[in-house]
């Protein structure tokens, strides 16, 4: 099983345009929907459609449209009551794949509610294969949350811990790789840009667009003791780095719709070629496989593995 924790949950709003956004204008929208939204559960959403056995852990309370949203598709959760409605996130895309997107801070969590969270991550993590910590963090919790759960989930249980991910940005992900924590993830699934902040580089839109220069940037945070690098780089693909090697791998041309879960998408595919027991390069090529199909989807559905084509992806040894 896989166990998806998202402490800054959101119900995602996608309204598509059939024209170009045009500021201080008023336009009619083609088609809206509404998703249960947040990385980890786009993971557990996607993990689900592939029938791979997952949990949600998140905040919110029994009548919050996340939960009830959760149900309607029928992916198994597990909350901790906030007392506050969680937040909403509008996605408007455009014709040809321009996304926008306007997030809001979500509901603050206090240290009560953060440690109910983690009791029951050692509680359903006994066992699991993965255990993703995803997003970003709400007010409340400290920049460092992401690394008081690897360390308090492996010292509670020990050999029977989960494999850990971490795709999140910014100071929660420099935190949970800082050279100070003794306890690194096994896998991070930073894009290029947040790849050159985390290595305080200003060069992220070069790594975006050079796999080679991507992975030997991701080579500095293995040396720091993480176990593996998923770094994806939109249309040029993604990198996979680990201590036995570094691959590079490309997706055929798809027609964009909305680049929203599709980093998301590309974790949920490598995890499940990974518990599949694929070698890193047909996980990364599942990952690629899973991006791209959901580039390929409106608005922030997930794809199923099936929706997937690995066979039009190239992987090359780096």
């Amino acid at each position: 099983m896989i166990v998806t924790v998202t402490l800054n949950p959101s119900v995602d709003r996608t309204v598509e345009l059939a024209a170009p956004l045009q500021r201080g204008q008023v336009q009619r929208a083609e088609r809206t929907r509404q998703d249960p939204g947040g990385k980890g559960v786009n993971i557990s959403r996607a993990l689900q459609l592939s029938v791979e056995p997952t949990l949600a852990v998140v905040p919110g309370d029994n009548n919050d449209p996340l939960l009830q949203g959760l149900e309607e598709a029928g992916v198994r959760y597990e909350s901790v009551s906030v007392g506050a409605p969680l937040r909403s996130n509008i996605t408007v895309t455009e014709p040809g794949g321009t996304t926008t997107k306007i997030n809001e801070p979500g509901p603050e969590l206090d240290s009560d509610t953060v440690e109910r969270i983690i009791d029951q991550l050692i509680a359903r993590g006994a066992g699991a294969q993965w255990l993703v910590l995803a997003g970003s963090v709400p007010p409340g919790p400290a920049p460092n949350i992401y690394a008081h759960i690897i360390n308090r989930v492996r010292a509670a249980l020990g050999s029977a811990a989960p494999r850990i991910a971490v795709d999140t940005s910014g100071r929660p992900l420099a935190e949970s790789v800082s050279e100070t924590v003794d306890s690194q993830p096994d896998i991070i699934k930073p894009n290029g840009e947040e790849l050159a902040e985390l290595l305080d580089r200003t060069d992220g839109e070069t790594l975006e667009a050079d796999p080679a220069a991507a992975a030997s940037a991701a080579r500095a945070l293995i040396e720091r003791g993480v176990g593996a690098v998923l770094c994806t780089l939109g249309g040029h693909g993604a990198v996979l780095v680990t201590r036995d090697g570094a691959w590079h791998a490309v997706h055929e041309p798809v027609t964009v719709n909305s680049t929203v879960g599709a980093g998301d998408s590309a974790l949920t595919g490598y995890l499940i070629a990974d518990v599949r027991g694929e070698s890193p390069e047909d996980c990364l090529r599942q990952a690629v496989a899973h991006g791209s199909a959901a580039a390929a989807l409106p608005g922030t559905q997930m794809p199923s593995i099936d929706n997937t084509t690995p066979q039009a992806v190239t992987v090359t040894a780096l």
